[in-house]
C-alpha cells in the first residue's frame, strides 16, 4: 500500500519504519526542513534502540520518502495516520490545535479514490467526529474518505518491538471498508485485532495508560505506609504481583511517572470526565499521589543532605530513551536550585534535551563517574542499566561523602550498607 503518516515523532517514525519494512511505500510528512532533511540522510532524530537501523534499510530501499508537502504524498495515499502531538493546556484539557489544522491540510489534498484517514494521536472521545467534519468542509467535492482512529500502545525505548509484537491493535470506524483496508494493512502482524466504533477505540488508549498510572501511583501510596510503618514495599509488591489477577508488572515504586502519555493523558481523561458530569475524583488521587511521590522524594533529600554539591544520575522519564517530557528530573532540579544546590548531572541520552532547559545553571558530566567526583551526595532518578551495575566502590572514593538517594530503588539496601553508603530509597 501507499501510505501517509504526519508527524516523525516516536509514533510517526517508528510506525513509518515499520510498515517500510513490510514492504508499503511510506511517506513521512513533516514541517520543519532541518529535521526532514536529517530524516532523509539516516538521522532519526530522537533515540530509540534499533531506529537507525531499520530507517537507513527503508531508505535505501526506496520505501521510505520523508517530505514537507503535502501534495506530494496525499493524493496518491490509501491510508494516512494523523501522529501529531496533542499536549495538554493548563486546565489538562487536550490541545488539539495541530490534529484538526493536519486534518485541514489533509482535506485540501484528497483526490477522488478511496481513502482512510486514521488517527494514531491520542484524543479525546468525540475527536475523531471533529476531524470527519473538518474534512468534509475542506476536501473537494469528488473526494472519498473514511476516518478511523487506530491508537499506539508502543512505549518509548522499546517501540520498535512493541509495534511489531503489540498485544492488541484497536481498529476503531463506522466504515467497513476503511476496516477493512486497516485489517489488511496489519495483517503481517500477529497481534489480536480489536475491531470497533469510533467513541471506543479513542477512550481504549486513555483507559490503558490510566490504569498503568494507576499501578505506579497506588504501588508509591503504598511506599509511603512502608516509610511509616518500617515495611519494604518491595518484599510487599512482589507478594501482592504473585496473585495473577493482580501482577507486579508497572508496580514499581519511585520518585513518580513522566513521559508524554501517562501525565497528560490522566489529566485529559479527568478534564472530559468534568465536561461529562462524571466524578473523576479517582483520577486526581492518581495524579496528585504522583506529585506527592516527586515531593516526599525531593523533602527526603532536603531532609538528610550532607551538603549542598549534587550528582543526579537519570535526566529521562525513563531509560532507553531520551525523552524528558514530564520527567521527574526537571521537578527536583528546580527545586534543589532554589534551595542552593549546585547540580552536575549526567545520562546517557537526555543530556542534550536537559541543556535546552537549564543551560549553565547546572553543570554536565562527560561519565557517570565525572558526575559523582567531590558531590557531596549522589542522587538516582532513571534506572539505566549502567547505573545499576556502576562500581559502587569508585562511587564511594570520589563522593565527599558517602550518602546516595535512590529514587528508582535500582540498589540492595544491605550491599549498600556494607559498602559503607548511607543510602536513602523509596519505601524501605
Amino acid at each position: 500500500m501507499i501510505i501517509t503518516i504526519i508527524g516523525h515523532g516516536y509514533v510517526g517514525l517508528v510506525s513509518g519504519c515499520v510498515f517500510a519494512n513490510f514492504g508499503n511505500e511510506v511517506y513521512i510528512i513533516g514541517r520543519s526542513k532541518e529535521k526532514i532533511d536529517r530524516l532523509k540522510n539516516g538521522d532519526p532524530i530522537i533515540f530509540e534502540p534499533g531506529i537507525k537501523e531499520i530507517l537507513e534499510k527503508n531508505l535505501k530501499a526506496g520505501r521510505l520518502r520523508f517530505t514537507l508537502n503535502y501534495q506530494d504524498a496525499i493524493p496518491k495515499s490509501e491510508v494516512i495516520f494523523i501522529t501529531v502531538g496533542t499536549p495538554p493546556k493548563k486546565d489538562g484539557q487536550a490541545d488539539l490545535s495541530s490534529v484538526f489544522k493536519v486534518a485541514k491540510n489533509i482535506a485540501k489534498n484528497l483526490s477522488n479514490h478511496f481513502t482512510v484517514i486514521s488517527c494514531k494521536s491520542t484524543v479525546p472521545v468525540g475527536t475523531n467526529k471533529k476531524i470527519e467534519e473538518i474534512i468534509k468542509k475542506y476536501a473537494p467535492k469528488k473526494s472519498q474518505f473514511a476516518v478511523a482512529s487506530c491508537p499506539e500502545f508502543l512505549r518509548e525505548g522499546s517501540a520498535i518491538s512493541d509495534t511489531l509484537n503489540a498485544d492488541r491493535i484497536v481498529i476503531g470506524s463506522s466504515s467497513k471498508k476503511a476496516i477493512e483496508i486497516l485489517l489488511k494493512l496489519h495483517q503481517p502482524f500477529s497481534s489480536k485485532k480489536i475491531v470497533t466504533d469510533l467513541a471506543s477505540a479513542e477512550l481504549i488508549k486513555y483507559a490503558s495508560n490510566a490504569i498503568l498510572a494507576t499501578k505506579i501511583s497506588f504501588s508509591n501510596l503504598i511506599s509511603f505506609y512502608c516509610e511509616k510503618t518500617g515495611a519494604d514495599v518491595e518484599k510487599v509488591l512482589d507478594a501482592v504481583g504473585l496473585d495473577k489477577r493482580i501482577g507486579r508488572i508497572f508496580m514499581n515504586p519511585g520518585v513518580g511517572y513522566g513521559g508524554s502519555c501517562l501525565p497528560k493523558d490522566v489529566l485529559a481523561l479527568i478534564n472530559t470526565g468534568k465536561k461529562l458530569n462524571i466524578d473523576t475524583s479517582f483520577l486526581e488521587a492518581v495524579d496528585k499521589i504522583n506529585y506527592q511521590a516527586k515531593k516526599n522524594f525531593l523533602q527526603k533529600i532536603l531532609k538528610n543532605h550532607q551538603g549542598k554539591t549534587a550528582a543526579i544520575l537519570g535526566l529521562s522519564f525513563k531509560p532507553n530513551t531520551d525523552d524528558i517530557r514530564f520527567a521527574p528530573s526537571i521537578f527536583i532540579i528546580e527545586n534543589l536550585l532554589k534551595y542552593g544546590f549546585k547540580i552536575k548531572v549526567f545520562d546517557p541520552e537526555a543530556m542534550e534535551n536537559i541543556k535546552k532547559i537549564f543551560q549553565e545553571k547546572i553543570d554536565y558530566a562527560l561519565d557517570p563517574y565525572d558526575a559523582v567526583k567531590n558531590a557531596d551526595q549522589l542522587i538516582i532518578l532513571t534506572e539505566w542499566n549502567e547505573f545499576k551495575q556502576i562500581d559502587l566502590r569508585k562511587v564511594k572514593k570520589l563522593l565527599k561523602k558517602p550518602i546516595i538517594f535512590d529514587g528508582r530503588n535500582i540498589y540492595d539496601p544491605l550491599l549498600l550498607e556494607n559498602l559503607g553508603f548511607k543510602y536513602f530509597s523509596i519505601g524501605r
